[in-house]
């Protein structure tokens, strides 16, 4: 008997229950309130038709759906019902949408709504003429332009756009603007989310701002913090500068830059260039870092000068400019070269010193390696410190000192072992065309010269000492010599000239090391490794509106009344004209990415 009462108990729960879900899947579309009710044949045979009265609207709800307006025609055979007149739908307590108009159907769960349509989402409101909305999907769509006002990142209008409900997301395509007041970004998709204020930013885009103006193909933003990620042809103009690289991070508010790999910056002021692969700006203290092969180049309309270190750092304004290069730094003119630990270079007065290295013994052949050395055509010059003076005006050189241990070599015009030689403890240069004419060498000077005569025969080797030597050069050629408080010099025939004699203590020939071209100043560098870029997100072209699950409850919900127009297949938003790839899209011309010289 207990067993039977409770198979009895069971058989009445199972039945319930399958009678609930039943009765929820078929649930349709109630009316909540209504002042005056009544049938109106002429508009369709079994039409209802509901108006307000003067205490409230009509109100009807489906499945957590409420709404509101003046006046409603509601088609029970086909659970579709069209809203007049200050329409007011919400969903829960996170959607609200007025309307002049909406239709939904109860059966597919689309809703239609026209005439200053307003949706209201907790962080951003949107604004559009037509919206269509699946609640089954939750998504809302519009193709007649809409515009987006979420307080904190502006005002963002475009020709297409969606919201995914779930995910709180904007998908904006076509003719996207944000504008903020503090930047105006434009790009042809848009991927916002308005919990975060991150984008997405797909195809042509740029972000114009007070002090920068960004251009990117692939980036983020996050309006939130105004930090962003650009990628492919990724360029940020300042007003004097303009820095690309293939990936580029960027804080407004800090000023702040940083690139990596394949980077380029360019002064426009200055006419200089710097190249490598990790880099740092600072607009403010007006400041580049950048290293990994990092190369400066000031370009000059004759000839411009390369400089390439480990590491260089540019600061300072235009007109008081500072470049500084550390760790076995190379220089590199088509009539000049130089080698030595760091340099640094005044553009404004145009001082450029050659600095040497103290951190290492004078024993270490590293230390050697990297004591400052400079060519100038057939010349090569050494020393502690070495000093070039520029004229900044017509961009030529104009004078150099060699402080400490000053040593000038030149290989002899014929003899293939010879070099002419002079010492001291300073060298003074000055230039004319950019080549030596004219050198002192103050103090404690020795000299090892190959005479020859006017037929360029060998006379003998000179070899004497001296307080001061000055020397006149003419077509890479010693021409005159001349000796200040001579302490002691002889001629000797090549024959008597004892070869362990034809070096000067401290003799060091490094013409092998020169640099003859742009790439011989990487020759020495290790292998060089990039890391590898962690890309932003692929573009995914954007979902029709009405795909295959939503035509197939459009079809579902005609098929009870075959005999009469399916309302829920009307005014359903046309396919998307076909709108290209960002990716496909041409740069306009006056964003294509700028030479880097």
């Amino acid at each position: 008997m207990v067993l039977n009462s409770f198979k009895k108990l069971l058989l009445l729960i199972f039945l319930n229950t399958l009678f609930l879900g039943f009765s929820q899947e078929k649930q349709k579309i109630t009316i909540e309130y209504a002042g005056t009710a009544y049938t109106d044949s002429e508009i369709e045979e079994g039409a209802k038709v509901f108006l307000r009265d003067k205490s409230q609207q009509v109100h009807f709800v489906h499945k957590g759906v409420n709404m509101w307006c003046d006046k409603a025609i509601y088609y029970e055979d086909q659970d579709f019902i069209e809203a007049f007149s200050n329409v007011v739908m919400k969903q829960g307590d996170s959607i609200n949408m007025v309307a002049k108009y909406v239709e939904y159907s109860g059966k597919s769960q689309l809703a239609f709504a026209r005439g200053d349509v307003v949706l209201t989402e907790p962080q951003s409101v949107l604004t559009t003429e037509k919206l269509y909305f699946d609640r089954t999907r939750q998504i809302a769509y519009y193709n007649t332009k809409g515009k987006v006002v979420r307080d904190s990142s502006g005002t963002i209008t475009s020709q297409i756009g969606r919201y995914y409900t779930n995910s709180s997301k904007y998908q904006f395509v076509k003719d996207v603007v944000l504008v903020n007041p503090d930047y105006t970004l434009n790009t042809e998709r848009l991927d916002f989310f308005t919990e975060n204020g991150h984008a997405y930013l797909f195809g042509p885009s740029t972000i114009v701002g007070e002090d920068s103006n960004i251009y990117t193909e692939r980036g983020f933003y996050n309006t939130k913090t105004d930090r962003g990620h650009f990628q492919r042809n990724a360029r940020i103009d300042y007003e004097n500068r303009t820095v690309e690289g293939d990936s580029i991070y960027f804080d407004r508010n800090r000023n702040f830059a940083s690139a990596t790999n394949n980077i380029t910056v360019t002064d426009t002021i200055n006419r200089s260039v710097v190249k490598g692969h990790y880099a740092e700006l600072w607009r403010d203290r007006d400041s580049i870092f950048i290293t990994k092969r990092a190369l400066g180049i000031t370009v000059q309309e004759q000839d411009s000068v390369y400089i390439h270190a480990d590491t260089l750092m540019v600061t300072g304004k235009e007109n008081n400019r500072i470049t500084r290069a550390f760790y076995n730094v190379r220089l590199y003119k088509s009539d000049l070269a130089g080698k030595s630990d760091s340099i640094h270079v005044n553009h404004q007065t145009g001082l450029t010193q050659m600095i040497n290295l103290d951190r290492f013994s004078s024993n270490d052949a590293f230390a050697t390696k990297r004591k400052p050395i400079l060519w100038n055509m057939g010349n090569q010059m050494t020393g502690d410190t070495i000093h070039l003076i520029s004229n900044v005006e017509i961009e030529k050189l104009d004078s150099l000192k060699v402080f400490n241990n000053a040593f000038l070599v030149s290989k002899d015009t014929i003899s293939e072992s010879g070099f002419n030689q002079v010492k001291g403890k300073l060298l003074i240069g000055l230039f004319e065309n950019n080549e030596l004419y004219n050198v002192d060498i103050i103090k404690n000077a020795e000299m090892i010269y190959y005479m020859r005569n006017e037929e360029n025969e060998l006379v003998g080797i000179q070899k004497s000492k001296s307080g001061s030597i000055n020397m006149k050069i003419k077509e890479q050629a010693i021409e005159e010599v001349r000796f200040i408080n001579q302490i002691d010099g002889e001629l000797y025939p090549e024959s008597k000239f004892p070869k362990s004699g034809r070096r000067l203590r401290g003799f060091d020939w490094r013409g092998e090391e020169r640099p003859m071209s742009v790439d011989d100043l990487f020759k020495d560098d290790p292998p060089l490794v990039l890391p590898v870029i962690k890309g932003l997100k692929d573009y995914v072209p954007p979902e029709e509106f009405i795909d295959d699950s939503v035509t197939e409850r459009i079809e579902n919900a005609g098929k009870d009344t075959p005999n009469k127009p399916n309302k829920a297949a009307r005014n359903l938003p046309k396919k998307d004209k076909q709108i290209p790839s960002p990716d496909q899209l041409k740069v306009p011309a006056g964003l294509k990415k700028k030479s880097s010289q």
